[in-house]
């Protein structure tokens, strides 16, 4: 398997101090997304910046090929619903704490 990360950052920036009923629905989906990841062993860790302007959220996850990975990202609710805009990087762990290290 092969490491992958994604950023993601909100489509509206007001979003974040501000969301809309609808908005925060689809945030919860992400949420419970990414704990289904982690259930299943592909995420390894994900969470975000939290200052209020310019903030970006981090997945670093496992796939096996660029294809899918994009399927996980592209799977997640809040990038499908076009809440969070999302950019795929391949990524590699260097340096970690309990054995997340290559």
């Amino acid at each position: 398997m092969t490491q992958w990360l994604y950023r993601i950052v909100p489509s509206r920036p007001e979003m974040v101090g501000d969301p809309t009923p609808d908005e925060q629905r689809i945030v919860g989906a992400h949420f419970d997304y990414l704990v289904a990841l982690r259930d299943r062993g592909t995420l390894i860790l994900a969470g975000r910046t939290q200052e209020a302007e310019g903030t970006f959220g981090i997945t670093i996850f496992e796939a096996d090929d660029e294809s899918a990975a994009h399927a996980v990202m592209n799977a997640d609710p809040a990038v499908a619903a076009g809440v969070f805009v999302a950019s795929l990087h391949p990524y590699r762990i260097a340096v970690a704490r309990d054995g997340l290290e290559d």
